[in-house]
């Protein structure tokens, strides 16, 4: 199973979701960008003063990980797109990604309302029937975080219909990712610390 391409301690860490081989495909024909993808999992901690001072416009945990891919060539893409039909030209939607290197799209979803979860399979469709992105990863995290959450009295800032990994499954499941290749990446409460 190409999951086992992941290292034991990245498999102990997160809960990992794969579809149409998205893993053998990242490690076989994007190497350095699967590499940047295990390496920046391999150092994240999931900090307990990120969880008690949720009020910045980014979470500290989407800042923290597209500032590690961003100093390795990673950047935010905002792809522009059109539609052509009998000689009249319409723009569609640009659809921006967090995090972009080399076809390869990674989104970040720490806690926003769960439909930017729709938006984000949707946008890696588009982009991967246009031939923009080979693989769509996304990050997110996982139901068991909340029992930390409501230990540290913060329960109310991440709440049922906001992004984390069983309001995410489900859609993949039923067809939203249509062909993209896709991995997701729930972050687990092994990853907390008390900083």
């Amino acid at each position: 199973m190409s999951l086992d391409l992941f290292p034991a301690e990245i498999r102990k860490n997160y809960e990992i979701h794969e579809w149409k081989h998205a893993c053998a495909i990242l490690k076989e024909d994007f190497p350095q960008e699967w590499q940047d993808i295990i390496a920046v999992l391999d150092q994240f901690r999931l900090k307990k003063s990120w969880i008690m001072n949720p009020s910045r416009s980014k979470s500290q945990v989407f800042e923290h990980i597209d500032r590690y891919l961003y100093q390795r060539g990673w950047a935010e893409k905002d792809f522009s797109t059109h539609v052509v039909v009998d000689d009249k030209t319409m723009d569609t939607p640009n659809h921006k990604v967090d995090c972009f290197k080399n076809r390869v799209a990674l989104e970040i979803e720490w806690n926003n309302k769960d439909l930017d979860f729709d938006r984000d399979l949707n946008k890696f469709r588009l982009l991967f029937d246009l031939r923009a992105i080979s693989v769509g990863v996304i990050i997110t995290r996982c139901d068991e975080l909340q029992e930390i959450f409501n230990e540290l009295g913060q329960a109310s800032s991440y709440g049922a219909s906001t992004t984390h990994i069983s309001n995410l499954l489900p859609r993949i499941e039923v067809g939203g990712r249509s062909g993209c290749p896709i991995l997701v990446i729930g972050i687990t409460k092994t990853l907390y610390v008390e900083d």
